[in-house]
């Protein structure tokens, strides 16, 4: 029988690409991998399978001095490469493979491993020109940088402490049975399930992206990747991944830690209020967005978003300026939840403490307990 509704009466779900949700224990009470995943696998209709991811904290308290370096490998040979590499530069304490099991829908996966390392302390190292002033953290990402940009079929995944991130090319759900992440246990869990549009789905494309204990999933597009990427590049920072996204932790890694910024000012410098909206502010409150505006222009996200980002210290979620994308938000006791969808939420939380929507460009920002880490 043939339709004959307007578009405008039509009703069908919108499922707005991507869907990603995430938690944080502020006490850092240590949850299952099987939390996140249930919660996740609720939105399986917002991917396609051609991305899921994990990003988790808290799940090596054993190593927690140590940088976790996640690496995939294409090829045996970029293994051989990137072991030599790491040896050169790294005390490596301890190194194994990831755990993984077989899925039947996880069809010719990378090779994963895992190092424990630190940056070499040696005064020959250390007094390296390359490396005067550096701090652990400057030398970690230069390495990274070298590592996914000069030794092709490797690829670094995540690179902090006490934390890691699994992803591939599935669903969430087969991706989780993939690494057994129900044998993780973390206080900060995200999670992604994702739809390319415009970039190709593979398995360093994958969500989240990472550096250093920064950890971003996205639902959305970058429309303002090639003026990132250009910025980012002033600092040394390469995009190797083949997505937009990519540029988001980087951009967070040099506000935040490079440049001393807060959060809240680095989520202004992201998703900065329109100049109208500017000008109507008080004097202060002005000055201080003009001058973010102005210095960080070339670090503004253009295009819908919505994105959580999470590091040692706590969880952020924010929206573009404008709000296309959706993000819900949710509190329970010492919990706080966000999703794209409340559902994804209440199937973990059945009855929350609080509900509600953020405004588009407001963060919301929740910090672990002090003395927690």
């Amino acid at each position: 029988m043939k339709n004959n509704l307007k578009p405008t009466h039509r009703f069908e779900k919108d499922i707005s690409n991507c869907g990603l949700t995430g938690f944080i224990s502020k006490s850092g009470k240590q949850v299952e991998g099987s939390v996140i995943i249930k919660s996740i696998s609720l939105m399986h209709d917002r991917g396609n399978g051609l991305g899921g991811g994990f990003a988790a904290y808290g799940i090596y308290p054993e190593f927690k001095e140590f940088f976790a370096f996640h690496l995939m490998y294409e090829s045996g040979m970029a293994l051989q490469l990137t072991e030599e590499y790491l040896a050169e530069h790294f005390l490596i304490d301890h190194h194994e493979e990831i755990p993984t099991r077989r899925n039947a829908a996880i069809t010719n996966p990378p090779a994963f491993r895992r190092y424990f390392v630190k940056p070499l302390e040696t005064a020959e190292y250390r007094e390296a020109r390359e490396f005067q002033n550096m701090t652990d953290e400057d030398i970690i990402v230069t390495h990274v940088m070298r590592i996914n940009n000069e030794i092709e079929g490797a690829f670094v995944v995540s690179s902090g402490k006490n934390m890691g991130a699994f992803k591939g090319v599935g669903y969430p759900e087969e991706i989780a049975d993939f690494f057994r992440l129900e044998e993780y246990s973390g206080h900060i869990w995200t999670a992604h399930n994702r739809f390319p549009t415009n970039t190709p789905g593979w398995w360093g494309g994958a969500h989240p992206f990472t550096l250093l204990d920064w950890s971003i999933v996205h639902n959305g597009e970058i429309s303002s990747y090639g003026i990132n990427k250009r910025y980012l590049e002033m600092y040394g920072y390469l995009c190797t991944m083949l997505t937009d996204t990519e540029v988001v932790a980087y951009m967070l890694d040099l506000l935040i830690r490079k440049h001393g910024l807060s959060p809240e000012l680095a989520s202004m410098a992201l998703a900065a209020p329109f100049w109208d909206k500017i000008d109507a502010l008080p004097e202060d409150d002005r000055q201080l967005l003009t001058a973010i505006r102005q210095v960080y222009g070339s670090g503004l996200l253009n295009g819908p978003f919505a994105i959580l980002f999470a590091s040692n210290e706590g969880l952020i979620g924010l929206n573009d300026r404008v709000k296309l994308r959706p993000l819900v938000c949710a509190t329970k006791d010492d919990f706080v939840y966000m999703a794209s969808e409340e559902a994804a939420i209440r199937e973990i939380c059945s009855q929350p403490d609080r509900v509600w929507s953020p405004r588009g460009g407001e963060p919301v920002i929740a910090r672990l307990n002090p003395g927690v880490i």
